[in-house]
């Protein structure tokens, strides 16, 4: 996924806002995670998010994602 739909960005918007966990499915691996922020690094969108279990940080490329789906 290169890029995401509108539909896609307001779901994730709201859960930045919200404090909700989103599913992403990246290289055949499902993360749930607390999105915190959607930014931009070296012209690549990122989500900066933390791992609800552990506490971990973690940064994904929305380039690299495959599917997005609130929880």
């Amino acid at each position: 996924m290169a890029q995401l739909t509108y539909e896609q960005y307001s779901k994730l918007e709201n859960a930045v806002t919200r404090g909700l966990r989103v599913i992403i499915h990246r290289r055949g691996t499902e993360y749930i995670v607390i999105p915190l922020a959607l930014s931009s690094r070296n012209g690549r969108e990122v989500i900066e998010a933390r791992n609800p279990t552990t506490g971990d940080a973690m940064s994904l490329f929305v380039d690299e994602v495959d599917s997005i789906e609130p929880v």
